[in-house]
Formats: C-alpha cells, structure tokens, sequence
C-alpha cells in the first residue's frame, strides 16, 4: 500500500484505488439511497436516490466497477420534490418522497418492482402528504416486511414546524396494500401531547429541528430501532411491539455540541454502537461534526469512548460543507460488505475516509478519497453524500451536487 497520501491540490488518494466514475447523464447530485441488486440475468446493479429534482432515481450497472452504465434514469413529477433514500429487498424497491413545503403533493413512498431493472414498475403509493407533512425523508426496508422510516403524516401537527418528521412503521407484507403498523414520536413534538414541547437549541446553528432522521433495524435484534433524532440526539426504541415503539435510553450531545444526530450502526459483538452528527452549514460553521464511537453494552446507558479523527485546518474553508455525513451502515442485504472492525464514512469537502476500530479507544485513520471538484461544482468542492460498500469489498460512493457515482476499491 501507499505509504503516504497521493495530494493534488484537490485531491487526496490514499489507500483506496479508484476504479471508475460516471456523472449519470449530467444529472449527479445524489441523496443518501445506495442499494445494490443482483438481477436474474446476474448483472450486478446499484440503484442510487437523487438529492433533488428532476431526477428520481438512477439504476447503474457495475459488474464491471471499471465501465459503469447507466440502466435506466426517471424523473419525479414536480419540480419540488426529492427522493432522498431508498433501499431494496429482493426486486422490491422503496422510494420515499419528500416535498419542499408541506401540503405539497405527492409525499410518502412508492414501492417497485424492478425485477426487470429497465422497467421498473409501481406497486404501491403510500400517501403521507397533508397540511402539516413534507412527506417521507429517510427509510428503512431490509427485511421485506416493514418499511421503517421518518416522515410527516397528515394527522401528525407538530409543536413546532421543524419537528414535522415522526418514526412510523409500515407492514408491507402485502406490497400491494401497505398498512401503517405504529408511530412514535419526541415527546412534546406533538401538539396535544402531555409534555411541554422541548427547549430549542441556540439559533441558527443549532436549532435544527426535534425530529426523525435515520431509524435502522437490524436482523441480530429486529425488536429494536436505532433512531437517529436530529436535535434529539439518538434513541434505542423497543419495537417488539410495533404497534407501540417505546423508548429504552437516549443519548444526546446538545448543547455542547452542535447536533443533527443522523445514523446509529450497532456493532452487536462488540457492544458498540457508531454514531453519526451531520454538518449542514457551509464553511465549517457548525464544526465539529463527528463520528462518534459509544459503549453499547449496557443499552439503558450507551458512553461516548471515542470520536473518528478529522483534518480541521485543511479542509474548513474549502467551500461547502466539512464534516460527518452518513456511514456505510451494514445494511443487512446478501450484496453488502459487513464489518464491525473498519467504518467508512463520508464527510462533504473532506471527502470518503476510512478508519480501524480495532480499538475503539483510539479509531485510526487508514484511507482517503477526496476527489478534485467536478466542473461546475456550485461551493467549488466536492461534496461526498454517502457511502455503500457491496460484498465484493467495491466501494460506491456520491457526491450532492454535480459529481455523480465514484466507484473505488480498497487497498487497506
């Protein structure tokens, strides 16, 4: 391997070998949906989210990681929507919808069947606009019978508009006819609630919104939600009953720390649990934004041990945001790469890193990607979204506005 970073004055090489690139058509500012197919006719195909309109979602094939082609690319039917995230099951696909403003329609999530990944086909909508919704931000679907996501609903008012987004739970078992199987929500979130709404955190930078962001459930421990809550820190939630998600612990790092809790991966032999906050303000004004690595072993009372080492002074004032984003979340799907030694990680300007856990007291950088910003990048930086490692060990990672899909390997 390398022995230290390749540096342009762009961009960083190190320990990861990258292997293609494709900018999907002209249309690459990408969201935080990356999922992998293998199709019938064994062509290995990865199905990536748009950060924004017109695009939908993009279907690429990467069986050869070196010569990516795109499948098929749709569009979304107005201009005001996204698709931030999505995930597969099989040939099943969930999309989720979400639109600028609420009341705003179509909002909720669409499920797929792309047992032919040229032609796509709706199954179901699900419908969650109404006069307080956005619709469905984030969601979940590994085990083919529920989708877990975070979203608004038309009878959920908030206390507060930037606390429109609940934890709700859907029974797909019959993907022709999705019926909402529970809900939960922040305390005080909710208007009628008994408790008093909670304090907001200092503006601007700060007050961010008590609301659901990524709620991941994993096969070791399907009564449980790893929910990430944004202002609210994180929460373990017991969902063995899914008609009443309760809360086991919360964990919070705001106020001191600047908030906007997004993934929570449970490293369930290692009684671990890697959290991540998101930095959403340019140039580094809501710095630090963390990895952050806690003791998991007593679920009641999870403990912050250690934070993943980031390059301040490099890449603060690069241009558009710097700091943590999204993880590889060792999605359990038969296409993802599965580890609880090594988290890779995506952090905007600074690029894709790579860190060892093997002590999870002293996290250890071991690979970078910082790509050179791509022609017309609107802050004049790369701003890397998020992250899937396939089984094969193949990177896949994408950038938020122009750059499109980057596909690396790893040399570490």
């Amino acid at each position: 391997m390398p022995a230290s970073p390749l540096n342009t004055s762009d961009s960083i090489l190190w320990n990861f070998k990258l292997l293609g690139h494709h900018e999907l058509a002209g249309f690459g500012g990408m969201g935080e949906g990356m999922a992998v197919q293998v199709a019938k006719d064994g062509r290995r195909i990865i199905w990536l989210a748009h950060e924004s309109a017109p695009k939908n979602f993009t279907a690429v094939d990467v069986s050869n990681p070196r010569d990516p082609k795109i499948v098929v690319q749709t569009d979304l039917p107005e201009s005001f929507m996204r698709s931030n995230s999505l995930e597969i099951t099989g040939d099943i696909m969930a999309v989720a919808y979400q639109c600028q403003k609420v009341g705003q329609k179509p909002a909720g999530f669409e499920l797929f069947d792309i047992s032919v990944p040229e032609n796509p086909k709706s199954i179901a909508f699900v419908d969650r606009s109404g006069p307080y919704s956005r619709g469905v931000h984030q969601l979940w679907f590994c085990d083919g019978n529920y989708v877990h996501m975070a979203s608004g609903a038309p009878d959920f008012q908030a206390t507060h508009p930037l606390d429109d987004q609940c934890y709700q739970i859907f029974d797909v078992r019959n993907p022709a006819k999705p019926v909402e199987a529970g809900r939960w929500w922040m305390p005080g979130t909710r208007e009628g609630d008994d408790a008093p709404p909670p304090a907001r955190h200092p503006k601007p930078l700060c007050d961010m919104g008590f609301r659901a962001h990524n709620t991941n459930v994993y096969p070791q421990r399907p009564d449980r939600c790893y929910l990430g809550y944004i202002d609210g820190g994180m929460f373990i939630m017991d969902i063995s009953d899914m008609s009443r998600p309760k809360p086991i612990c919360r964990w919070d790092n705001s106020p001191p720390y600047h908030g906007f809790t997004h993934t929570i991966m449970p490293l369930f032999d290692r009684g671990l649990l890697v959290v991540t906050d998101e930095s959403v303000v340019d140039d580094a004004a809501d710095w630090p934004k963390l990895i952050w690595i806690l003791d998991g072993r007593d679920e009641t009372n999870p403990v912050p041990i250690a934070t993943c080492p980031l390059p301040y002074d490099a890449f603060k004032s690069r241009g558009g945001r710097f700091g943590a984003h999204n993880i590889h979340e060792n999605v359990p799907s038969p296409h993802s790469w599965i580890s609880d030694q090594i988290v890779i990680g995506t952090f905007f300007n600074g690029g894709l890193r790579a860190y060892d856990i093997s002590n999870p007291y002293q996290p250890k950088e071991v690979a970078t990607f910082v790509p050179e910003a791509p022609p017309l990048a609107p802050r004049g930086t790369i701003q890397l979204n998020d992250v899937f490692v396939d089984e094969r060990g193949i990177v896949y990672t994408v950038d938020r506005h122009v750059g499109g899909l980057y596909i690396l390997e790893m040399e570490f």
